[in-house]
């Protein structure tokens, strides 16, 4: 976690040379203290990468307490590479990883990444190449005409967008691919969008440990 220093701690420091400064330049933050290292939230950063957890969705905390999963994120040449390593969850199950707005819902705007599949012991990982810093956005200058692929209820396609301005996504959720795996695992039943033809079930896990606004990507230049 971040330790934080105040003015009179930093000058004590250093007239005791328990504390070497390198080159005698010191970074303060607009509160008069110096973050020498973590970030806020349960996540830890450098420069170039970032790592933090996931925890049970409301939805899922009854019925999968054990789940949890670990996300590292590195910079890469022009974009960043995201693992994910989860751990119990049901055997043999797939789950669809988004980038979304908010950790719960209604979630806000999301971006669906990719699939986790679990193996015989309920643990999986995944590998996903993108934009995973705190430049992730979506944006809509205008309303045009989408492709319908999925027309049947509850969730058909939209035939076109709407407009937004720059709308940034800092959080991390995964979800059953399917209700019927929900159920299986003792899950409710719930049917949301958040898989490839929108018949995904509840949510599984998320970044809820960081507020609504301040992601774990946002921490990453």
């Amino acid at each position: 976690m971040s330790k934080i220093y105040g003015l009179n701690q930093l000058l004590t420091l250093a007239r005791n040379r328990r504390w070497r400064l390198a080159g005698g330049l010191v970074v303060l933050l607009a509160c008069g203290g110096l973050v020498l290292s973590g970030v806020a939230g349960n996540a830890t950063a450098s420069a170039k990468k970032i790592s933090f957890t996931m925890i049970p969705s409301p939805g899922a905390a009854t019925c999968l307490p054990n789940a949890s999963a670990s996300v590292k994120i590195s910079k890469k040449t022009g974009a960043e590479a995201m693992n994910i390593k989860v751990t119990g969850l049901p055997a043999s199950t797939v789950f669809d990883v988004f980038v979304i707005q908010q950790p719960n819902g209604p979630f806000g705007m999301a971006w669906y990444q990719g699939d986790i599949t679990t193996d015989a012991d309920g643990n999986g990982s995944g590998k996903f190449l993108g934009r995973f810093n705190n430049e992730t956005f979506v944006v809509a200058p205008g309303s045009v005409p989408a492709p319908q692929v999925h027309t049947v209820p509850p969730f058909p396609d939209a035939v076109t967008n709407p407009v937004t301005a720059p709308v940034h996504m800092y959080h991390v959720g995964m979800w059953f691919d399917s209700s019927v795996d929900a159920v299986a695992a003792g899950c409710p039943s719930t049917v949301t969008p958040f898989n490839g033809d929108h018949t995904a079930g509840i949510q599984v896990l998320n970044t809820g440990t960081f507020p609504n606004t301040e992601g774990p990507l946002s921490q990453l230049d």
